[in-house]
């Protein structure tokens, strides 16, 4: 602690700088009576109030200007605070403590710098006019929309946190999207080598180029684009478009013409009390250096904002000793996460490292010389483990036996931290300062709602990533105090989603009505409610979900059974059992493709899908293929998707059993079964596992005695491997406890929760699932077993239901007065295959796309 500034009446205090630590600064100001004693003004150069930068990438998906706002608009004036946008700080006139503005001069007795960072632009001869571009401000990214019209390729300079953020914004705008970075990898300052290989491998997996080593010496008109960016070792790189984003420099300009210190690496220099070289000027966030460092999170920044108000204000505060530069981010989808040192620069430190070349996904945990504590960590591809290693790194947790399990892949290692194992000064929202003491202060006070613990302590509402932690804390801390936390599926539902299910299956309610008139509240239900509610009425009497009764329940894909692309036209995908297809089906296919002009793609899953169809195109395809022998392959809904299969012992000759039969039967088995998330099969014939069994939420290998069963595993966004729940069964009992494992999900798993995370979420374990399903020990068995039965007796073809009603064809229409297609879905030739128009070809640019 040290003293504070003593405030004089109705002195005035001007803060130079709108942006998030700013106007944190402001908040802080207000609510710890700084009114009192200041008149506040601050200017803010940009003309668009204080807004959210973190979330700034968002603003090409559709969120506007308004949106991304810090504050109500009229925040500032029901403060007594004088804003002044659009308004830039010229000059600070010291010796007459004044601010020279485009507007006057503005006397001050207190100042604060909140002027934060501007990016660098490399001196690259040729890098000014349009092809300097900048990723910094929402004025920034209008020149980016407005510079992608037309365009064919973007590229951007820098490969660290802001570079990748543009390089999705151009990808979003329908460009072909370049990252061009000096280094030889990837975020530089937060990832190892090893690292930064498996981001390149997941970021080019989504379609943006990487090119690693690479300094560009000019910028010349190119041939076939725009511009040409010639490297130094000779190769070139022709554009539309140039970003710079190659890192940021303090906006330390009007601090360095005013006479006061400058770091030797630029920014405002400070004491750990946030002043100045003048005592009367204090700097905060990325334009202030503090013992040489610059601190370009939002968190520092935060606390800065804070601890500066109540020293203004003449109240206790903490002095600024420097910050945890740990970061958990989410980089076109790819999370990436860092923590402390995460190069392992401590000497004598040692490093556990899980490398997943093949999913692309890496973990790193760096532990002191001793082996006692976490002091760093690297994650990509995976950031669930973040929560846990950063509390252990932050309140030196003693590590469990084997360090190594802490980030092995989930099922092999150590379970998560619990909330109970967090001391209460454990943080939990760093952004502003919330530790879980002050969480179980304010359940001691009678918080209950978590909306209400967000408003009180604001945690959470900053970048968002304590989030799933401050939730886990806060019913933790209720559930400790004997108070029942509230699980409710949605306002009109105060029950789980299994208790729904319980209700359902108990009372036999057929219809959403009933069950929303005896069991919920209001009249219409919600978007969260209806599906749920949906899905579980088919999982139990797997009745059409095209009855007019189910419609309603249904989101766009189920209520039209096809998953509608990017462009409003949908995909036809029909079922192909097992991947075994006859060569007159498979000729059906390309007849099909070719009289509608359908983009035919051959899946992992052994299906091949159609891309293109209009939705008034949907019954005439569908009918021309149920009329061949196909059905609908339900890859619009929350069911099962496939079961893929190898040749296993028809042609294989390491094949031990016959993976075919078993994939077709098993898939004509489940193929109606409707779940809280999709699910995938696969079945080899040999333990060679061509068939990628084990990556599966359910997975049946061959052995020579039968076959061995695996549960509860998944590939996507978050791969984990499945167990091996049973070995050698005959056909019979492998059906049986697949059976029960099914039904048993289905009937405890909560919306939307894959096999695998509502595997981890059981009491109990593996060994429990067995109990339950193998031992029997809750004598449900029987019961699950005939609730799979009913399900598999009334399976009937959606579409084939579909295109036998009348009534129900006439939701398949473009436009309710007409029975054309839409003039605005346009289509170009690529590859010989017709493709979705990119925005950039119609030189037209969407006010809001959704990225997939």
């Amino acid at each position: 602690m040290n003293s504070n500034v003593t405030p004089i009446k109705n002195e005035t205090l001007v803060i130079i700088g709108n942006g998030m630590v700013g106007h944190h600064c402001v908040e802080q100001l207000t609510e710890q009576g700084a009114l009192a004693h200041y008149q506040v003004h601050v200017f803010g150069e940009e003309r668009q109030r204080a807004y959210d930068r973190v979330h700034l990438s968002e603003y090409f998906g559709g969120r506007d200007a308004e949106s991304l706002a810090m504050c109500e608009a009229d925040f500032y004036d029901q403060h007594g605070v004088h804003l002044h946008l659009g308004v830039a700080v010229l000059e600070i006139d010291r010796e007459r403590k004044e601010v020279v503005t485009s507007e006057g001069r503005q006397p001050y007795d207190r100042l604060v710098l909140a002027t934060g960072s501007y990016p660098f632009v490399p001196p690259i001869a040729g890098a000014e006019g349009n092809s300097r571009l900048v990723y910094r401000t929402l004025d920034d990214l209008d020149d980016i929309r407005a510079a992608a019209k037309g365009g064919r390729r973007g590229v951007v300079v820098g490969g660290g946190l802001l570079g990748l953020e543009a390089a999705n914004a151009l990808k979003s705008l329908g460009l072909e999207a370049h990252v061009v970075e000096f280094a030889p990898r990837l975020m530089p300052v937060q990832l190892d080598p090893d690292g930064g290989a498996a981001l390149k491998a997941r970021i080019e997996e989504l379609g943006v180029r990487v090119h690693l080593n690479r300094a560009t010496s000019e910028i010349v008109a190119g041939d076939d684009y725009a511009y040409r960016m010639n490297f130094s070792d000779g190769e070139s790189l022709e554009t539309d478009l140039i970003v710079f984003s190659a890192g940021i420099r303090p906006q330390d300009a009007l601090g360095r013409n005013a006479g006061l210190a400058i770091a030797d690496r630029g920014g405002v220099v400070i004491d750990s009390d946030y002043r100045t070289s003048d005592p009367d000027i204090f700097a905060i966030g990325e334009c202030a250096s503090w013992n040489g460092s610059i601190f370009g999170l939002v968190a520092p920044g935060y606390t800065m904002a804070r601890n500066l108000a109540a020293l203004l204000v003449g109240k206790p505060h903490e002095s600024f000793i420097g910050a945890d530069m740990s970061t958990k981010l989410k980089l076109l989808g790819v999370d990436v996460g860092s923590i402390g040192d995460a190069h392992a620069a401590t000497p004598g430190a040692k490093s556990y490292r899980f490398n997943d070349e093949v999913n692309a996904s890496y973990r790193r945990l760096v532990v002191s010389p001793d082996g006692s504590q976490v002091i760093g960590a690297v994650l990509v591809g995976d950031n669930s483990y973040y929560d846990t290693l950063l509390q252990y790194a932050q309140n030196g947790i003693k590590l469990p036996a084997d360090p190594a399990s802490l980030i092995l892949p989930a099922g092999e290692g150590a379970p998560a931290l619990g909330a109970d194992a967090l001391p209460d000064t454990a943080t939990i929202c760093s952004c502003h300062n919330v530790s879980k003491g002050a969480v179980c202060c304010q359940v001691d006070a009678g918080c209950t709602d978590l909306g209400d613990l967000k408003a009180a302590t604001k945690a959470g509402t900053g970048c968002g990533g304590c989030s799933a932690l401050l939730k886990q804390v806060f019913e933790h801390e209720l559930s400790a105090r004997g108070v029942e936390v509230d699980k409710s599926l949605c306002e009109h539902f105060a029950h789980t989603r299994q208790e729904l299910y319980g209700i359902v299956r108990v009372e036999g309610i057929q219809s959403f009505e009933e069950l929303l008139a005896k069991h919920g509240r209001g009249h219409t239900g919600c978007d969260i409610c209806k599906p749920a509610v949906g899905s579980i009425l088919a999982s139990c009497w797997n009745q059409p979900i095209t009855d007019p009764g189910l419609i309603p329940l249904q989101d766009t894909n189920d209520t039209f059974m096809a998953n509608m692309q990017k462009n409003g036209t949908y995909s036809i995908v029909p079922r192909i059992a097992g991947g075994e297809i006859t060569p007159e089906k498979l000729i059906v296919l390309g007849q099909v493709a070719q009289k509608y002009d359908l983009y035919t793609k051959i899946t992992g899953g052994q299906r091949i899908d159609l891309f293109g169809a209009e939705l008034h195109q949907l019954p005439d395809i569908w009918g021309e293929l149920i009329a061949a022998g196909f059905e609908t392959g339900h890859a619009y809904g929350k069911s099962l998707r496939t079961v893929k299969s190898c040749v296993g012992s028809t042609w294989c000759r390491y094949g031990v059993q016959d993976s075919v039969g078993m994939a077709l039967t098993l898939e004509n088995r489940y193929k109606g079964l409707r779940s809280p998330h999709k699910i995938k099969f696969a079945v080899s014939g040999c333990t060679r596992e061509c068939a990628e069994a084990q990556s599966k939420d359910v997975g049946v290998i061959a052995t020579e005695k039968g076959w061995n069963l695996y549960v509860a595993g998944n590939g996507g966004m978050r791969p984990r491997h499945a167990e091996l729940f049973a070995t050698d069964l005959d056909d019979e009992t492998l059906i049986r406890y697949i059976d029960r494992f099914l039904m048993f999900y289905v009937r405890t798993a909560d919306r939307l929760q894959r096999t695998s995370v509502w595997r981890e979420s059981l009491e109990g374990g593996l060994d429990y699932l067995k109990q339950v399903i193998i031992e029997d020990s809750l004598s449900l068995g029987a019961e699950l077993e005939s609730q799979m039965q009913l399900v598999v007796d009334r399976y009937e073809c959606e579409w084939a239901n579909a295109i036998g009603d009348p009534e129900k064809l006439k939701r398949f229409r473009t436009f309710v007065n007409a029975n054309g297609g839409d003039p605005d879905i346009q289509f170009v030739t690529e590859r010989d295959q017709r493709r979705p128009i990119q925005a950039h070809e119609l030189n037209l640019i969407p006010v809001a796309e959704e990225v997939v």
